[in-house]
């Protein structure tokens, strides 16, 4: 099926490359100078390979999106870590997108109206602890009938997969809207939904104005965690979210299996819905209510798979 335009779901399996030094810096110099130090600062291999291919996606699909030629892409980041294109395309005036790694992958999605929040997750067993002892850790960022779902999903292997689905949901939820970025490549699991969940309330600091009831809704209920935006889903397909009981139609939201061990989740919502840093960002965040209801029921293919010697020729 042909790409819509501006719609992008792109991944790379970084254990597939392995540069030698100079493969590896010959990659890193198709980037602008001011992003390598970001890359280069990371002293694991894998953690400076993720790092680097992140960044490889994101100039390469605005490049092949917008047709912008890479000397004049300019891309920022919001005070979160929320990367955004500077002066956007005429095209798609709301034109976005979000990367996330972890384990073998790392991948970016795009969306030309609707925010769009992208999350992997690799599925790892807990070291020294049992499975429920690990996702104990963790029952205060879920609610009652998450909770229940994930402890009685079976197996302990079921049981850890059912929990890293919802946690999946959360974070692409929390980064649609630019609030949930305060990931660190190499930090643990739990220092990422710490470093989640500060990006909430320093959010939740600013004054910002929502008129709407489904706005304040969103705000009220991050203002006290995670644990109020609550899942459901049937077979983890129509999945919805439910902030305080009730549900909101301005989102939607699709979960992948890419293999056995890695899973994605993709958000996507009304632009109003950014927080203030990231709105300043975005062209516009008035959109239709048939613009939103056609990018929010518009089918979600899979993700392409790129490897890095295409994505460094993209941008030769």
């Amino acid at each position: 099926m042909e790409e819509e335009a501006g719609v992008r779901r792109w991944i790379v399996d970084i254990t597939r490359w392995r540069p030698s030094p100079d493969q590896f810096d010959a990659a890193a110099a198709l980037l602008p100078s001011h992003e390598r130090p970001a890359v280069a600062r990371f002293v694991k291999e894998d953690d400076r390979k993720r790092a680097l291919v992140s960044r490889l996606l994101q100039y390469s699909l605005v490049h092949h999106v917008l047709r912008i030629p890479l000397h004049q892409i300019n891309i920022c980041r919001t005070p979160e870590g929320k990367p955004y294109l500077q002066k956007n395309c005429s095209a798609f005036p709301n034109f976005n997108f979000n990367t996330s790694h972890q384990g073998d992958y790392v991948g970016i999605a795009s969306e030309p109206i609707c925010l769009v929040g992208l999350d992997i997750v690799s599925i790892s067993k807990p070291q020294g602890e049992t499975t429920t002892e690990f996702i104990s850790n963790f029952s205060s960022y879920l609610t009652d009938h998450e909770w229940n779902c994930i402890v009685r999903a079976g197996t302990s292997c079921e049981v850890l997969t059912e929990f890293y689905r919802y946690w999946c949901l959360k974070e692409a939820f929390v980064k649609a809207m630019g609030a949930g970025v305060g990931f660190r490549l190499g930090s643990g699991f739990s220092d990422l939904l710490k470093a989640s969940h500060r990006a909430l309330y320093r959010y939740l600091a600013t004054p910002v104005n929502r008129p709407s009831r489904d706005q304040r809704q969103v705000t009220e209920s991050l203002s006290v965690g995670l644990h109020r935006l609550e899942f459901h889903h049937e077979h983890w397909t129509d999945i919805s979210i439910h902030i305080d009981g009730e549900v909101t139609k301005k989102w939607g939201f699709w979960l992948f299996k890419l293999d056995e061990m890695h899973l994605a989740s993709i958000a996507k919502g009304h632009p109003e819905d950014a927080v203030s840093s990231y709105k300043k960002a975005l062209s516009t965040v008035s959109v239709t209510e048939e613009q939103l209801n056609s990018a929010l029921e518009s089918p979600e293919e899979a993700f392409t798979l790129w490897t890095v010697e295409q994505l460094t020729e993209s941008m030769e």
